[in-house]
């Protein structure tokens, strides 16, 4: 049976903003290390590129870690064919003529859209749109060894 309403929000996600909703935070949630996995020899060039910008902040951040590998390369990968499909737009436009002398649309719009869909789900999930980082609590001034969800429990947020 399919799980109701509002994904959850990953816990590091949380912990950043602050837990604003006050809800109950999972203490015992898996903790992988927060560093970041190898990028698969598998992605596009430009995949590859997207993944060497993005994946050293998002360790950073704590939220991109060892076993996020597939979920950060379907974004990579995503955003990759998003971006072939805008080039080839800029380059030739976005309607054809057909030899029967109708317009047409060319298929990389559709393919644009899409793959710009599939990238703004795994945007949410990593913290990567405005609204979600405009809700992040920067940890400046932490300790960097100490572990996030341990001073937010510490600080009374966990009840």
């Amino acid at each position: 049976m399919a799980q109701r309403g509002r994904k959850p929000k990953p816990t590091a996600v949380k912990v950043l903003e602050g837990n604003p909703g006050k809800r109950a935070i999972n203490t015992a949630e898996p903790k992988p290390e927060k560093k970041a996995p190898r990028c698969p020899t598998w992605l596009e060039e430009e995949a590859k590129k997207e993944w060497k910008r993005m994946a050293k902040q998002l360790e950073h951040l704590g939220i991109l870690t060892e076993i996020d590998m597939a979920a950060f390369a379907g974004y990579c990968q995503a955003y990759a064919r998003w971006k072939e499909a805008e080039e080839f737009i800029t380059q030739h436009g976005t309607i054809v003529k057909t030899p029967s002398g109708y317009w047409q649309q060319v298929p990389q719009v559709s393919i644009a859209q899409t793959y710009l869909k599939i990238m703004n789900k795994f945007c949410e999930q990593f913290g990567l749109t405005p609204s979600a980082r405009s809700r992040i609590v920067s940890d400046s001034g932490k300790d960097e060894q100490s572990d996030e969800m341990e001073l937010l429990l510490v600080k009374g947020g966990g009840s």
